[in-house]
C-alpha cells in the first residue's frame, strides 16, 4: 500500500461498470483483472451490522427516502441489491463487512470507507467504528486500511486501534494549507485520499516529505489517470481499472 515506487490500481466499489456496485459480482469481476485493490463503503443496519452500501438512501432498490439503518440486516439480506443495474442481474442480498473481509482479504488490498452522514449520532458513529475494527482487526499489515471523510471518526478509530492505517478523505474545497494543518495536528494519519482535480506537484511533495501515503479519486478519464501516474500517487481509485492498468503498465 505504501510502496513509493508503484501506483496501485483500486477498483471503485468493484467493477461497478460491469455489475451493481458493492456486490459480490462486482468484486469478483474486478478480480478478473490484475488489480491491486478494491474500494468499498460501510454503513450500519438498524441492528448495527456493518453493511456495504454507498448511497445514503435506498431509492435504487425501490425504497425512496429509506436508508440502510431503517432496516435490520435480515431484511436487507432479502432485498435485491443487484437488480437495479440490469434486468439480467442475478439477485443479491446485502453484503456484510464480515463476509466481504472473509471473501476478499488476502486476495488484494482493501480500502474500506467509513461512511458518516450529517445528523448521525456520535454514539452510532463510534459503534460502527468499533464493530468495523472488531471484524477487521486492530492492526493491518496486509493492505487493508480505513478511509473516511469523518475526521472525528478517524480520531476515534486511532484511539482504539493506534496501529491501524487510516486515510483522511479530502474534498474539492481543501487546499494545501489545510493538508499542512491536518499533518501537524493529526500525525497519526497514514495518508490522504483527495480528488484528482486538486492534486498537484506541491501537494505531492508535501505528502512525500512527511511520509504520508496519497490516494486519488475517482480517476476515470485518460487525462485523470495520466495525471495520477505523473504525480506518482500510491493509490489510484477508478471506475475503469482495466484502462488504468493498461496505462500504468504500458
Amino acid at each position: 500500500m505504501s510502496n513509493q515506487n508503484t501506483c496501485l490500481i483500486y477498483a471503485h466499489r468493484g467493477a461497478n461498470k460491469e455489475a451493481a456496485e458493492n456486490t459480490r459480482t462486482a468484486f469478483n469481476k474486478a478480480l478478473r483483472y490484475p488489480i491491486d485493490g478494491i474500494e468499498t463503503d460501510v454503513q450500519l443496519s438498524l441492528d448495527e451490522v456493518p453493511v456495504l452500501w454507498h448511497d445514503w438512501e435506498l431509492d435504487k432498490l425501490g425504497h425512496p427516502g429509506k436508508c440502510i439503518d431503517d432496516f435490520n440486516f435480515a431484511q436487507l439480506e432479502q432485498m435485491d441489491f443487484a437488480g437495479y443495474s440490469s434486468p439480467d442481474a442475478m439477485p443479491e442480498g446485502a453484503l456484510s463487512l464480515q463476509e466481504f473481509i472473509g471473501s476478499y482479504r488476502g486476495r488484494c488490498g482493501l480500502d474500506i470507507e467509513l461512511k458518516s452522514r450529517d445528523g448521525e449520532s456520535r454514539q452510532r458513529l463510534e459503534s460502527k467504528i468499533l464493530k468495523m475494527l472488531a471484524i477487521i482487526g486492530a492492526s493491518s499489515a496486509d493492505g487493508v486500511f480505513i478511509s473516511s471523510f469523518s475526521l472525528p471518526g478517524l480520531i476515534f478509530a486511532h484511539q482504539h486501534a493506534p496501529d491501524f492505517p487510516l486515510y483522511y478523505l479530502l474534498s474539492g474545497h481543501h487546499a494545501q494549507a489545510d493538508i499542512e494543518q491536518f499533518i501537524e495536528e493529526h500525525s497519526f494519519l497514514a495518508g490522504f485520499c483527495l480528488p484528482i482535480d486538486i492534486h498537484n506537484d506541491s501537494i505531492a511533495k508535501l505528502l512525500r516529505d512527511n511520509g504520508k501515503g496519497v490516494g486519488v479519486y475517482t480517476c476515470n478519464s485518460v487525462e485523470e489517470i495520466q495525471k495520477a501516474l505523473d504525480l506518482k500517487v500510491n493509490i489510484l481509485i477508478t471506475d475503469y481499472p482495466q484502462l488504468a492498468l493498461q496505462m500504468r503498465d504500458s
